[in-house]
């Protein structure tokens, strides 16, 4: 079954307010190299932030929001500082080392961390391990999706803004997430992925 395959880094950032954030930072893709960012405020409404139709129309097809929005999506990195434009979102987050997680995951060879076999362990693991996050499902649009972790960051500080308004100090991502069959981690975090996405086998 052909697959897509998108190549980058997920963070996902939560802050005091509630208001939950998760960058999607594409160096390689079917699209091309880009950035979107899906949010859920503290009211659950799930926004996608998408830099153009082509992306917006991918993204909305595979996950599930209450409102899709064409905004430009900047992202800028400065050190250990990643500062993210996007509409009414305003983020700026601080990286920090490798959990054990992270350093587990950096050791698996690449070549086996990307194989199917390899995902569905991680996804066992991950059950496990990080509460309400998954490597293998469908969030119901018709697509399945296979992520294969091959690294981890800590993201240490964050200052967020929605809407011109402060949301307040960094704050883990709960609750979890509702965009696809599973979360980003609950303490905040960058993972190095390589997602596989292709059509569902029931459709």
């Amino acid at each position: 079954m052909a697959e897509d395959r998108f190549d980058g880094w997920i963070a996902g950032v939560g802050a005091a307010s509630g208001l939950r954030a998760v960058l999607g930072r594409w160096s390689r893709s079917p699209l091309g190299a880009f950035a979107d960012v899906m949010v859920e405020t503290a009211a659950g409404h799930r926004l996608l932030l998408a830099p153009n139709a082509e992306v917006a129309a991918y993204v909305a097809a595979t996950y599930r929001f209450d409102e899709v929005r064409l905004v430009t999506v900047r992202v800028r990195v400065d050190g250990e500082w990643w500062h993210v434009a996007a509409g009414p979102l305003d983020l700026r987050f601080a990286v920090g080392g490798r959990p054990i997680l992270g350093a587990l995951m950096r050791a698996v060879p690449r070549p086996l961390a990307t194989r199917p076999g390899w995902i569905g362990v991680a996804d066992a693991a991950a059950r496990l391990l990080l509460p309400g996050v998954r490597t293998v499902g469908t969030a119901g649009g018709g697509r399945r999706e296979r992520y294969a972790a091959l690294d981890m960051r800590r993201i240490t500080a964050a200052a967020v803004a929605w809407e011109g308004r402060d949301q307040g100090p960094l704050a883990p991502v709960t609750p979890p997430v509702r965009f696809g069959f599973g979360s980003v981690p609950a303490a905040p975090s960058m993972t190095r992925v390589v997602t596989f996405v292709g059509e569902s086998p029931d459709t």
